[in-house]
């Protein structure tokens, strides 16, 4: 069924005494958009959109243009894996705001020889884990062979960049994708806000769906695509938030703190007017926490009233809002582990915004391999075309920051989720990059909790096998 009619047969069905058969003949007569337009959109009785679901897929967009897809809480879906598949295969995504530009040539420039180091480091990679790690008797050939290109792209996905192209795939509630467009609408990036476009024309029109005659099939969600407005409301609250901080926010340079650090707030005032602050500055959470928490109750309500000044009634609160959780961690890592913790769910995650000025990670294989002259090279190119692409966009200059360059981002969780990750992520089939995060994690809880730490059985990222996928 479309996701419409199914969300209005399950609501009808929830408050009448007919079996589901019945309430589904009782839809096929009855106008679904009508009922969505009143108890839905005016009436504000949200729960109804959930459900009703829908699959997406997005191809050839922007590495950067997936993480806002992704950026949603209660979101299901996969993307392609940069740790398995060879991304020269696709496309490099120009941002629009370089197109029929002088920019456009000097991205595309830099990008394609980041491209070509990552083939040629992969190719050499490959040849140095084979004579490093000669395939056992019981291993068939071609698993080693997989398994030994999964283990050099771990290394070369470093010099891919936010500007490769890649696939998703999601399934969502109507009401998630409704969230969705909205916040896409408003994106800072053209291709995102493009993207959200065509998602409001998918809406409109019937899916490509060969199960059923073309003369069957029904608009995906009509009624959708006629309300989901890109929400302004929320990206001008992020933006006077900005110009307060910087009009009030002095901070000296930020202090020697560890890649992983555990906060535990106290006060939810505090938590909260810090959380916004750190969302729309480069500072560590801990440095603006400590500086909010010595202000006078007036002057941290001053930041929250701030963001609230174009909520509506119906509106809900920009995810910074969100505290009260136990384990607060401000990780700094590089963007290729950010895109895979990036896909926990059962936590709070706050980004900044992406830039070069936490310098790279540099993988102690290249050296061993003997091609940290090519790697440092690429990367030094990339970083000397951001320059001058930030005369023209200084979003366009994002699309050019390769997975190595490091940033920063908070999450928050309970302890379960803490754990989850901590042992989830530590496995010696992950990529040591965020395996080192995940142990990070738990030794931060064994020091502040050991009872609990004691609980959270995490692998320390010196115990390897670089045969096992």
């Amino acid at each position: 069924m479309p996701p419409e009619k199914s969300a209005y047969a399950l609501a009808r069905y929830s408050r009448s005494p007919d079996s589901i058969t019945q309430s589904l003949e009782w839809v096929r007569g009855h106008d679904s958009a009508k009922f969505l337009d009143s108890f839905y959109f005016q009436y504000g009785h949200a729960s109804i959109a959930d459900l009703g679901h829908t699959i997406f897929c997005f191809e050839g967009i922007s590495e950067l243009a997936a993480i806002e897809i992704e950026d949603e809480q209660l979101w299901d879906g996969q993307a392609k894996s940069s740790r398995y598949q060879d991304f020269s295969k696709g496309n490099i995504v120009t941002p629009p705001e370089l197109l029929d530009t002088g920019g456009e040539a000097v991205y595309r420039a830099a990008a394609e020889k980041l491209l070509d180091t990552y083939l040629d480091i992969h190719r050499r990679l490959a040849e140095h884990l084979t004579e490093k790690h000669p395939r056992p008797e019981k291993m068939k050939a071609g698993a080693y062979k997989r398994t030994i290109a999964a283990r050099a792209f771990d290394v070369s996905r470093y010099l891919l960049w936010l500007g490769i192209s890649t696939n998703i795939g999601q399934v969502t509630s109507i009401r998630t994708l409704e969230k969705q467009m909205q916040r896409l609408g408003a994106s800072d990036y053209g291709e995102v806000r493009d993207l959200a476009a065509e998602m409001h024309e998918a809406c409109a029109t019937p899916p490509g769906c060969p199960w059923y005659p073309e003369q069957d099939q029904e608009p995906l969600a009509p009624t959708l695509a006629k309300y989901a407005e890109p929400d302004l409301r929320s990206k001008a609250s992020r933006e006077k938030v900005a110009a307060w901080a910087q009009q009030n926010l002095n901070l000296e340079g930020d202090a020697e703190l560890p890649e992983v650090d555990l906060i535990r707030p106290t006060d939810p005032l505090d938590e909260t007017a810090a959380t916004l602050l750190y969302a729309v500055t480069p500072h560590p959470f801990r440095i603006i926490l400590d500086e909010v928490s010595g202000w006078s109750r007036a002057r941290r309500r001053e930041v929250l009233d701030v963001a609230l000044e174009d909520r509506r009634r119906r509106d809900e609160l920009l995810r910074e809002f969100c505290s009260g959780y136990s384990y607060v961690f401000d990780i700094v890592c590089d963007i290729g582990a950010y895109r895979d913790l990036h896909r926990h769910r059962r936590c709070q995650q706050i980004r900044q915004k992406f830039t070069g000025r936490l310098g790279y990670d540099r993988p102690a294989l290249v050296d061993e391999a003997g091609v940290g002259h090519l790697y440092d090279e690429a990367l030094a190119d990339a970083a000397t075309a951001r320059r001058k692409l930030a005369e023209q966009s200084a979003e366009a200059t994002h699309y050019l920051l390769p997975f190595a360059a490091r940033m920063r981002s908070l999450y928050k969780m309970d302890f379960a989720e803490a754990e989850y990750i901590a042992r989830v992520r530590s496995g010696v089939k992950g990529h040591i990059s965020y395996r080192t995060v995940a142990w990070k994690m738990r030794e931060c809880i064994m020091e502040r909790e050991p009872e609990l730490g004691a609980l959270v059985h995490a692998t320390q990222p010196e115990v390897e096998d670089a045969l096992t996928r």
